[in-house]
């Protein structure tokens, strides 16, 4: 039985009183789904743009978290001509109870043409703002982060004015590969704490951390204040219905404020299938707003929460987009 270690980027000192057990899916599949609300209706994808989108994404061999994640905000993206690439292909080494993404021990080789296909697709499309993400890819010794930095690279050498937004996996906690990330010249850090510390462990796969992934948040911050001299917008997402309590959201913003992250997307979890973790609630609009308005107190610079938002969530890529535009066009001056 493999033992995974959290190395020295983890804060030691912090202590979780609680954890929650794991759901297998043979038990998870025994829990019978619960009927969705009327405010959790998905239009199913179509459109021209959604059309034209698929048939490139088919044509140049990539993937999108909105399809192998089953996004429920696939039809609207891509109708309106926007996606979130996943690098490193489809097959992840970790297992989390709550993705649809597929997993293996050993997933096919990186692709060496990815970053390059990627990026000229992304020039075709014609995009301003554009998402990258990946699977985990424990099987390397980089866990990935020089694939995706070659691939942040190539898209700013093709135009140096689009904004990249990277939703990056943990990296185990290795400060190197956060810096390798940090170092492509990308504009936004992303990665999701998930859930609440208590559920960490019922949610995410083992190898995963609550205050790991607050780490390499605050670390991609820092590098790049140190480094760069620049200011580095960091970004993470939690799912709501999955048990936790409101007194824990409150604890887990507290936790994203003081590992400074400036930018959080509440959604609520949607349950990929029946081997999946169940749903415990489905949260309403007017909850959701509750707790926007919650975490803006704390002192986000911008917070989108609803039932159908995601991490790649268009009302706050334009935001971030028109942030970073009026410190470019100010450094300019």
């Amino acid at each position: 039985m493999a033992i995974f270690l959290e190395l020295p980027v983890i804060d030691a000192v912090r202590h979780i009183p609680k954890v929650e057990r794991p759901l297998s899916p043979s038990k998870a599949s025994e829990i019978a789904p619960s009927r969705k609300p009327d405010w959790l209706r998905i239009r199913p994808p179509a459109g021209e743009n959604y059309l034209t989108i698929k048939t490139l994404l088919r044509q140049l061999n990539l993937h999108t978290v909105c399809e192998e994640a089953h996004c429920p905000n696939v039809a609207e993206c891509w109708a309106t001509g926007t996606a979130t690439i996943m690098l490193g292909g489809d097959t992840c080494t970790r297992a989390c109870r709550f993705c649809a993404i597929k997993t293996a021990r050993i997933p096919p080789a990186l692709d060496p043409d990815e970053p390059f296909h990627v990026a000229n697709g992304i020039a075709q499309l014609g995009l301003h703002y554009v998402v990258l993400t990946s699977v985990d890819r424990d099987d390397l010794k980089d866990g990935g982060a020089g694939h995706f930095a070659t691939t942040i690279r190539e898209i700013k050498r093709l135009d140096k004015d689009i904004i990249v937004e990277a939703l990056v996996p943990d990296f185990r906690g290795d400060i190197e590969a956060v810096q390798t990330i940090v170092d492509s010249g990308l504009d936004v850090y992303a990665h999701n704490i998930e859930t609440v510390s208590r559920l960490q462990y019922r949610v995410r796969d083992p190898r995963a951390g609550y205050f790991q992934s607050l780490a390499t948040l605050r670390a991609a911050k820092t590098y790049a204040a140190e480094t760069k001299k620049s200011v580095l917008y960091t970004k993470s997402s939690i799912m709501l219905g999955l048990g936790e309590e409101e007194s824990e959201l409150n604890g887990a913003f507290e936790d994203l404020r003081e590992y400074q992250v400036d930018i959080l997307t509440l959604g609520q979890y949607l349950r990929p299938s029946m081997q999946h973790l169940p749903v415990e609630r489905y949260l309403t609009p007017e909850e959701f707003g509750r707790l926007e308005e919650g975490a803006k107190s704390k002192g986000f610079l911008y917070v989108a929460s609803g039932p159908m938002v995601r991490s790649s969530y268009r009302a706050g890529e334009l935001f971030v987009k028109g942030m970073i535009e009026k410190r470019r066009a100010e450094n300019a001056v």
